[in-house]
């Protein structure tokens, strides 16, 4: 009797020291604003220090042509929790404060997907899809929020303040409560991780979802006072440094927690580097371009995950994925419905674990403004069509925080990269492949006739409407 209860014994300390063996995972999706893919060393970045990151893309797995769906705030973060593509769901541009329209009330969110489910779930930090009542976080799947509803350069300080537009006082909410108008936004990286690492330990017994979308590096750019100075590349490095830092904070947690290996940690960007600002900007790397275009530069992004019981450590993926591929595949991992609506997006959970080899994708559409087609994604090709765009034309300087002014360029007849080649589309091709060109142009076709394309007057026969409020 006394073996057997020392075999009882054991197998329940055993258990004991594993509680979420059986558990759905727990999940932590780290949003930043406006960086760079060259602004992490696992990404080539020297001259910023990035040490945590490095370490989360090592023991997971790293993405070399991952794309933020639209090289712009509100429409890229609506793929990301709904995952469709924004012009799906009428979502153009950045909300404005005040702004009259938000993320529809009836679409499906991964908050509310894991909610279901019997996730906790959180956000802490910058909102974006709404600042009206009927739009904010805890309309859409939400337990708890604390952050910003919009970008944190709407405000008064802003350098066109007056000229170009007249910002209200920016608020820190809890909830739907406004806390205090900002007037100092040093604080915010530390105080949002904060509450996130508070988060995950008031809820450590159940299956929680955190979503920690940074208000940095947008501008203006703030870091703590200890790290400024810090990083060789500026005010823009340490506050990269910083966010790096919370990265770090959050990795700690789940050790002492013991959350580690049933934690799913996602870390990206919502677009490109804002390269206007010139030294408060962020780097592109080898990409064409910036935030506010189509070229890689305005759409490809660092995109790292690790989640130690299903993602083989060093993992690197050369495929294409994007933003719209994060619902299904973390609905995969977590075993929820999907949402009953069409989604865009589909699972990356066959490349991450090794199932398959190839992008669940063989075409990315790239819409920007209010639904203009720009660029499409063919395999390893990728098609301009005719369009205007917005471009510093190597005027990238140093200032510090205040805009460059941009020219507006075209793209006047389609232009053609192969970007297996050349990643940097320095070389049009169109001319050599003239069969390429009709082929990719038959698929944008097919694509304005579902998503619409108002460059051409086409509206499309599948965008549902975007909420609106009820006057």
């Amino acid at each position: 009797m006394k073996y057997f209860l020392k075999f009882l014994i054991v197998l329940l300390c055993f258990g004991c020291s594993h509680p979420q063996r059986d558990r759905s995972p727990n999940i932590i999706f780290i949003l930043t604003d406006d960086q760079g893919y060259g602004d992490l060393g696992i990404y080539g970045a020297t001259d910023i220090e990035t040490p945590n990151l490095d370490q989360l893309a090592a023991e997971g797995a790293r993405f070399s042509s991952y794309y933020a769906t639209q090289p712009v705030c509100s429409a890229s973060r609506a793929s990301i929790l709904t995952g469709c593509y924004p012009n799906r769901i009428g979502i153009h541009n950045a909300y404005s404060p005040g702004s009259k329209v938000g993320l529809n009330p009836e679409e499906t969110t991964l908050a509310e997907l894991l909610k279901a489910k019997g996730y906790a779930t959180g956000i802490f930090g910058k909102w974006h899809l709404g600042d009206a009542p009927e739009f904010q976080p805890r309309k859409h799947g939400f337990d708890e929020y604390y952050g910003i509803l919009y970008s944190n350069d709407m405000w008064p300080k802003h350098p066109q303040q007056g000229d170009w537009f007249n910002f209200p006082d920016i608020y820190l909410y809890e909830n739907e409560i406004p806390l205090k108008a900002l007037e100092d936004q040093s604080f915010l990286t530390g105080a949002l991780t904060d509450r996130a690492v508070d988060f995950i330990q008031r809820n450590k017994e159940t299956p929680f979802f955190v979503y920690l979308p940074h208000p940095q590096p947008h501008v203006p750019l703030f870091a703590v006072d200890s790290l400024k100075g810090s990083q060789k590349r500026g005010l823009y490095g340490d506050v990269i440094h910083e966010i790096d830092a919370s990265v770090g904070r959050i990795l700690d947690t789940l050790e002492e927690e013991n959350l580690v290996e049933n934690t799913i940690v996602i870390f990206t960007s919502d677009n490109g580097p804002w390269l206007s600002y010139g030294g408060h900007s962020g780097s592109a790397g080898i990409y064409r371009e910036g935030k506010g275009t189509n070229w890689e530069g305005g759409h490809r992004v660092p995109g790292i995950i690790r989640f130690p019981n299903k993602i083989a450590p060093n993992t690197l993926i050369d495929e294409p994925a994007m933003g719209i591929d994060w619902l299904p595949t973390l609905s995969e991992f977590a075993q929820t419905e999907l949402p009953e609506k069409k989604i865009d997006g589909a699972s990356l959970v066959p490349l991450l674990t090794g199932q398959h080899q190839k992008s669940p994708h063989e075409n990315f559409f790239f819409y920007y403004r209010t639904n203009e087609l720009h660029a499409v994604r063919h395999q390893d090709w990728k098609l301009y069509v005719p369009h205007t765009y917005r471009s510093l034309n190597g005027r990238i300087g140093t200032n510090d925080g205040f805009p460059v002014p941009y020219e507006m360029n075209e793209v006047k007849t389609p232009v053609l990269f192969d970007l297996s080649q050349d990643p940097a589309e320095q070389f049009d091709i169109a001319d050599q492949h003239p069969a390429i060109v009709k082929k990719i142009t038959q698929i944008a076709d097919s694509i304005r006739l579902v998503l619409g394309d108002r460059l051409t007057g086409v509206k499309g026969n599948e965008v549902r409407p975007v909420g609106q409020i009820q006057e």
